[in-house]
C-alpha cells in the first residue's frame, strides 16, 4: 500500500475492522486480522491507533454516527406523528438491510464491552449516544407534527432505543422484512401514544 497518513489509514482500518468483526466476531478481530483485511502492515495499525481498545472506541463511534446519518434528517412525510415515526423506523430498516454487517459488529462490540468491566463505560457511552440521537429525532418529529410529549422526551427516547434494538436483532436473526415493517408500525403506534393527541 502506498504511503498514507494516519488520518487516511484510520478509515480504511475501521472498514476492515467492521468486516472482520461481522465475519469472525470480536475474538477474531486481532490487530493482525484487521491489518490483513486492510492490506496494511501491523506497524500501520500502531501508527494510526494507540491500542486495539482505542481502535474499538473509534469503530463504535463511527457506526453510531452512520446510524444517525441514516435516519436524520427525518424524511419529509405528509401525516401525523405516528407516520413521521414510522418513516424514521423504515429509513433505519433500509440502512440495516443495506449493510447488516455494521449492526452485527455493533452487537459484538456491545457484548464485548459488557463482558469486560473496564470496557463497560463504552457500552454506556454507546447507548447514551443512541438516546441522544433518539431525543433529537423525537423532538424534531413532535415539532413537525405540532404535538408535545406527555413524558420527558428522554423517557420516550429510551423506549425508542429499546424498540430499535428488538427490531434490529429480530431482523438480523430472521431477515424478514415484512415482520420488521410490522414491528416498526407497532413501535410507531406505541410511541405516538406517548404524545398529546393531535
Amino acid at each position: 500500500m502506498s504511503r498514507m497518513s494516519a488520518a487516511e489509514r484510520r478509515p480504511a482500518l475501521i472498514e476492515a475492522g467492521l468486516r472482520v468483526i461481522a465475519r469472525a466476531g470480536i475474538s477474531g478481530a486481532s490487530t493482525r486480522a484487521i491489518v490483513a483485511e486492510a492490506g496494511m502492515s501491523l506497524a500501520s495499525f500502531h501508527y494510526a491507533f494507540e491500542s486495539r481498545e482505542a481502535f474499538l472506541d473509534e469503530l463504535t463511534a463511527t457506526v453510531v454516527v452512520r446510524e444517525t446519518q441514516a435516519v436524520l434528517p427525518l424524511p419529509e412525510v405528509d401525516g401525523d406523528l405516528r407516520d413521521v415515526i414510522e418513516a424514521g423506523f423504515l429509513r433505519y430498516l433500509e440502512h440495516l438491510r443495506a449493510d447488516p454487517a455494521h449492526e452485527q459488529a455493533m452487537l459484538e462490540l456491545t457484548q464485548h464491552a459488557l463482558r469486560e468491566p473496564e470496557r463497560h463505560p463504552l457500552a454506556v457511552a454507546q447507548y447514551r449516544r443512541y438516546a441522544d440521537f433518539a431525543e433529537e429525532a423525537l423532538t424534531l418529529a413532535a415539532e413537525r407534527a405540532g404535538v408535545s410529549w406527555r413524558s420527558p422526551v428522554s423517557e420516550v427516547a429510551g423506549v425508542l432505543v429499546a424498540f430499535s434494538d428488538g427490531i434490529t436483532l429480530n431482523w438480523l436473526v430472521h431477515r424478514d422484512d415484512h415482520a420488521a415493517r410490522a414491528a416498526a408500525r407497532a413501535a410507531a403506534d406505541a410511541l405516538s401514544r406517548m404524545a398529546d393527541s393531535q
